[in-house]
């Protein structure tokens, strides 16, 4: 039989939100009508896929197996559209540059900047991107690169060049017994709870909390963000603390929120990511400004630490 992935998209969702009703929200379709796709994907393979009494809705054994093949029966379909929308970007003269949450700033623009000098026609669109895809999305062609940060747990297929290194850096509550210290070292911050995120990867939670520490102090686990506001917001309360890239601090300010340099923390690479085979000219205009930028910088190389934002200034006091 012709395998119809429109179905196997259905049985996908369905797995993956492990409820109907949750994978037809996401499908926008009715959650009958999802049901009745999946048993008719059922039908036309003659097993059933789904064990409907378990809650979360999982595969049965022989559905294992078939979603083993299908996920990647899908995956490649996408890659075999994006080399098509590639194609057509690059006649265009478009090229996408993935991203994380504060990962671009001033560099960023430089190396927009040398593109488009170089290829004046280049139109490049910027496509915020989540952990978890900030790699998988170059590899797939849902953008022609994307500038990542570690962990980076998968590299098959990908080719990474350092942009440059970024100090990493503790944001503590204003009123943290730390706060008025100009930096600290991860010893200060051993038994304070770090925020945590339980909808990306364990190694990426693990890289940015520097855990394990030199100390070998266990890290402690607190609450649980999923956004930068909310990271902030949680280490105002006083819930727990957070390391982070020093670029947030110019991204993302909290009145509430004090940032300090932490002096023994490895310094989080920001690297521009390609596919190893992609010699279109603008990925290579791409990686050609990026080399250009780290040489730019070696020839005047600046101060590499961290300068913390100047408090902001007292109010007046109030009229007599």
């Amino acid at each position: 039989m012709d395998l119809n992935l429109h179905l196997v998209r259905y049985l996908v969702a369905v797995v993956d939100e492990g409820h109907f009703g949750r994978a037809a929200a996401r499908l926008y379709v009715s959650a009958p009508a999802l049901s009745k796709q999946v048993r008719t994907l059922e039908r036309k393979l003659g097993v059933v896929l789904l064990d409907r009494s378990a809650h979360p809705v999982v595969p049965t054994e022989v559905g294992r197996r078939f979603l083993a093949e299908a996920r990647k029966a899908l995956a490649a379909a996408d890659r075999a559209v994006a080399a098509v929308e590639a194609h057509r970007r690059e006649a265009a003269g478009v090229l996408r540059l993935g991203f994380m949450t504060a990962a671009t700033g001033t560099h960023t623009r430089r190396i927009i900047d040398r593109v488009q000098r170089e290829v004046p026609s280049a139109s490049v669109q910027l496509v915020q991107l989540p952990w978890p895809d900030q790699a998988e999305a170059v590899r797939a062609g849902t953008v022609d690169a994307s500038l990542v940060r570690p962990p980076v747990v998968d590299t098959d297929g990908l080719r990474l060049e350092v942009v440059r290194h970024e100090p990493r850096v503790v944001a503590l509550p204003a009123g943290h017994r730390l706060a008025a210290r100009t930096d600290v070292t991860l010893d200060d911050l051993d038994g304070e709870p770090h925020v945590t995120d339980d909808e990306t990867d364990e190694r990426w939670v693990r890289w940015w909390a520097c855990d394990p520490r030199p100390s070998g102090v266990p890290v402690r686990y607190g609450p649980v963000v999923h956004t930068m506001d909310e990271l902030l917001e949680v280490v105002a309360t006083g819930a727990a603390i957070a390391i982070t890239g020093s670029s947030v601090v110019d991204s993302h300010r909290h009145p509430e929120v004090v940032f300090l340099p932490i002096t023994d923390a490895e310094p989080c690479p920001i690297s521009l990511c390609t596919r190893t085979g992609d010699r279109t000219p603008l990925v290579a205009a791409l990686r050609r400004a990026v080399r250009a930028l780290r040489a730019d910088a070696a020839a005047a190389p600046g101060r590499r630490g961290f300068t913390p934002p100047a408090p902001a200034p007292a109010a007046p006091p109030p009229a007599a």
